[in-house]
């Protein structure tokens, strides 16, 4: 015999939005992951930036990242709660490569321009789902004497 309902919850306009937002990111993390890695080995900017050729912050730099931004993709994927704290810490890490220390790293107003748009639009779906949830309780919610 099959159940009347469902006992899972429909999903929302919002929660599948943020759904593929997460995913995008993840598939951009990966991508900012693959790009580390064929720097590191050698496969892209024409064996220039191969990790023994490296000086000592873009070797601490680029192998970090190269592990950070694969993992956060993995997160941001399967959509758990420590894909997007996993993001922050590689989104940082670039924004203070860039940001902060351009001397050694170079200027790339992009990446932190980006990295800033994404961190307000994860803000904004989780406060969308924040008030669509409170909604949906005070909906829900009745007051019997």
């Amino acid at each position: 015999m099959e159940p009347d309902s469902s006992t899972l919850p429909k999903q929302t306009l919002t929660d599948i939005l943020f759904v593929v937002f997460l995913r995008l990111i993840a598939i951009v993390c990966f991508w900012f992951g693959l790009q580390y890695w064929s720097m590191l080995v050698g496969y892209s900017l024409a064996g220039h930036a191969r990790f023994d050729l490296l000086d000592l912050p873009w070797k601490v730099a680029g192998v970090g990242l190269a592990v950070v931004f694969p993992v956060a993709a993995l997160g941001l994927w399967l959509t758990v709660s420590w894909g997007p704290v996993i993001w922050i810490v590689a989104a940082g890490g670039q924004i203070l490569m860039y940001g902060l220390w351009p001397a050694i790293f170079g200027y790339n107003p992009l990446i932190m321009i980006l990295h800033g748009g994404v961190a307000i639009l994860y803000c904004a779906f989780r406060i969308a789902l924040w008030l669509e949830k409170r909604r949906q309780r005070q909906r829900v919610m009745v007051d019997l004497p």
